[in-house]
């Protein structure tokens, strides 16, 4: 299972990215092996603000439907397009094909808060 040292994490699988000023964010490997094959995600509108901690999308598996939590507040400025005809995506690919949205405005003491690759590892580990 891999565990980019670029992402951060929270407890409850999602992972952030920066890149170009912008948080990227998705959920893990764990995350899309523990729901198993995907067929469908709802993903927010661009600009609409989102919470730390709170409902930012839905996902929906063969297995059941799964709210992923925003691992940051901030206000979408993308979103996966590619996820509306292949949300299978983000099982074949969750930390780069599979990504869901990308935020603004995002607060470096949120990011910093969150769990390490390695601090990640050891809690699915656990």
């Amino acid at each position: 299972m891999k565990f980019p040292e670029e992402c951060r994490y929270t407890k409850d699988h999602e992972w952030v990215r920066m890149e170009d000023g912008l948080a990227v964010v998705g959920i893990t490997e764990f995350a899309q092996a523990e729901l198993g094959e995907l067929v469908f995600v709802e993903l927010p509108t661009a600009g609409k603000h989102v919470a730390q901690k709170a409902t930012m999308c839905v996902v929906e598996s063969t297995k059941a439907a799964s709210d992923v939590y925003s691992p940051l507040t901030g206000t979408v400025v993308g979103i996966n397009e590619a996820l509306s005809t292949d949300p299978g995506l983000i099982n074949s690919s969750p930390y780069t094909e599979g990504w869901l949205v990308k935020l603004s405005g995002v607060s470096e003491l949120e990011l910093n808060a969150l769990m390490s690759a390695e601090q990640y590892q050891k809690h699915v580990e656990r």
